[in-house]
């Protein structure tokens, strides 16, 4: 049996546990007698998700469902496979459903022509909608349901306790989730998004990609600024060649090194 490695109290993020990269950051919410799984990540890595659940000691059949942050391939290309092998419903904003149920490769970046990107992207059921306000019950655990639109359709964070798992947002150095015409973004709702959580008083965020951290005034106010000055610009997208951020948090996966807050 593997030591569950908690990053916070309930909370899993299972990169960390297995000490190599995955994927995107999947996190393990433990109610005590009952887990849900936010984001599953690509298919490729599915089975290895669930045998390192297996490993933990978590029972498969205490999974009470896997909720998707929003319908983009990096975080929901496993989805089908990890329903068909938990046997357990998919949850996710209305807005994602046509995106999930037909297989949309353009607006999930599946599919990037232009970048020689082409993954494919199983249809998967929405067996529950989930949106702004509503309250998930995962054990002893209470999850509740923000919408923060801007990067991608019907994109989803949770709060619990002083945690916000945030989605693609915005990470640790600053940085916000892609923001792409093709893909739905908006950059209006995306600084309302943002505006939302840096008013609010979680006083951590667990995001999609990249290490979890302290929400700083300072740095949300500077990213919310310049996704301001976005709204006359044309200088943002899927182009960027290097991310020093992911690169650090990497080596810290590698080497089993949680964050220090």
């Amino acid at each position: 049996m593997r030591a569950r490695k908690y990053l916070f109290p309930n909370i899993i993020e299972l990169n960390y546990q297995a000490e190599r990269k995955l994927g995107v950051n999947v996190y393990l919410v433990d109610g005590g007698n009952s887990f849900v799984l936010i984001d599953i990540g690509y298919e490729e890595t599915v089975d290895e998700i669930i045998d390192l659940i297996r490993d933990m000691d978590f029972s498969l059949a205490s999974c009470k469902g896997i909720i998707a942050t929003h319908a983009d391939v990096d975080h929901a290309q496993g989805l089908a496979r990890a329903r068909e092998r938990l046997k357990v419903p998919v949850l996710a904003h209305p807005h994602c459903v046509p995106l999930l149920e037909s297989g949309d490769r353009i607006a999930t970046f599946a599919s990037i022509e232009a970048q020689d990107i082409d993954l494919p992207m199983p249809p998967v059921k929405v067996d529950r909608l989930i949106n702004e306000g509503d309250v998930l019950e995962v054990g002893d655990k209470k999850l509740t349901v923000w919408h923060t639109p801007g990067h991608a359709f019907g994109q989803l964070a949770f709060r619990t306790d002083n945690l916000l798992l945030s989605g693609d947002n915005i990470y640790k150095d600053g940085c916000v989730g892609a923001i792409d015409a093709h893909h739905g973004s908006d950059i209006e709702q995306f600084i309302q998004s943002l505006e939302r959580i840096a008013s609010s008083d979680a006083e951590y965020l667990l995001p999609s990609h990249g290490p979890a951290f302290r929400k700083e005034e300072q740095m949300m106010k500077k990213t919310i600024a310049r996704l301001k000055t976005y709204l006359a610009m044309a200088d943002f997208g899927t182009c960027a060649k290097e991310w020093p951020l992911l690169e650090q948090w990497e080596k810290d996966v590698l080497s089993g090194r949680l964050p220090k807050f």
